[in-house]
C-alpha cells in the first residue's frame, strides 16, 4: 500500500459512517422516481347547511349535489353530478329503453327498405307484382263466382221440386228441406267470401299504392347517392 493509500483511508472510512447513520440524506440528494409524486386530490362543494366544505376525497355530504375536483392550483379538473336518486334512476332507465326502442324501430325501418329495395329494383317490376297479386285475388274471385252460379241453378231446381208443396211447405220430404236449407247455407257463404275478396283487392290496391309512394323515395336518393359516388 503506497502512502497516498493510506492518507485516504480515513477520509472513506468517514464518508461511510454518515452514510450508514444518515441514509435519509442520501435519499434526499435522489431524483424522483419517473412520473413524480402522487397528485393530490382536492374536492369541494356547499353542503344543505351553506357550509362550504374541502377534502381530498369524495363529500359523502354532498352526495345529493354537485361537488367540483380541483386540481393544486385550485383550477376544476372536473365536476361531479348528484348521486341520482331512485325515482330518478327509474326515470334514467325509462328514458334508456325508450332511446333503445326507437333506435330499433329505426334499425328495423331501414332493414325493411333495404328489402324493399332489393325486392323492387325499379318500378316496372312492382308493377309486375302489383298484377300479379291482383290476378290472384281475381281467381279467387272467378272461383267464387262460379260456385255462386252453380248453387243458383240448383236453387231454381229445387224452387221447381218445392213448388209442388206451395201450399204447404212443412209437407215436402225432408231430403228437398234439407237440401234448401244447405243451398241457402252455401249461397249465403259464397256472397261473404265475395265480399271478403272485394275487400282484399281494396288491401292489395293500398299496400302496392303506399309501397310505390315510399319506393319513389327510395329510389331518387339511391339514385342521387349513386351520382354523387360517381363524381
Amino acid at each position: 500500500m503506497t502512502p497516498l493509500h493510506r492518507s485516504l483511508l480515513p477520509m472513506a472510512f468517514c464518508l461511510a459512517w454518515l452514510t450508514a447513520a444518515h441514509p435519509s440524506a442520501q435519499a434526499q440528494n435522489k431524483p424522483p422516481a419517473s412520473g413524480g409524486a402522487a397528485q393530490n386530490h382536492i374536492y369541494t362543494c356547499v353542503d344543505a347547511q351553506g357550509r362550504r366544505i374541502t377534502s381530498d376525497r369524495p363529500i359523502a355530504s354532498c352526495v345529493d349535489r354537485e361537488q367540483r375536483e380541483l386540481s393544486s392550483s385550485g383550477s376544476v379538473k372536473r365536476v361531479i353530478p348528484p348521486t341520482p336518486t331512485a325515482d330518478e334512476l327509474a326515470a334514467i332507465e325509462t328514458k334508456r329503453k325508450a332511446e333503445a326502442e326507437r333506435e330499433a324501430r329505426i334499425n328495423e325501418e331501414r332493414r325493411k327498405e333495404r328489402a324493399l329495395l332489393a325486392r323492387y329494383p325499379n318500378e316496372a317490376t312492382h308493377q309486375r307484382e302489383r298484377m300479379k297479386a291482383l290476378e290472384q285475388v281475381d281467381a279467387v274471385e272467378a272461383a267464387i263466382q262460379k260456385r255462386g252460379e252453380d248453387l243458383a241453378k240448383q236453387r231454381k231446381t229445387i224452387d221447381d221440386e218445392m213448388g209442388f208443396y206451395a201450399k204447404d211447405p212443412t209437407k215436402a220430404p225432408a231430403w228437398l228441406r234439407h237440401k234448401l236449407r244447405d243451398n241457402q247455407t252455401q249461397s249465403s257463404a259464397q256472397a261473404t267470401a265475395l265480399q271478403q275478396q272485394a275487400g282484399e283487392r281494396q288491401r292489395v290496391t293500398a299496400r302496392f299504392d303506399a309501397e310505390l309512394v315510399q319506393l319513389r323515395k327510395l329510389w331518387a336518393e339511391a339514385a342521387q347517392a349513386a351520382g354523387q359516388a360517381t363524381r
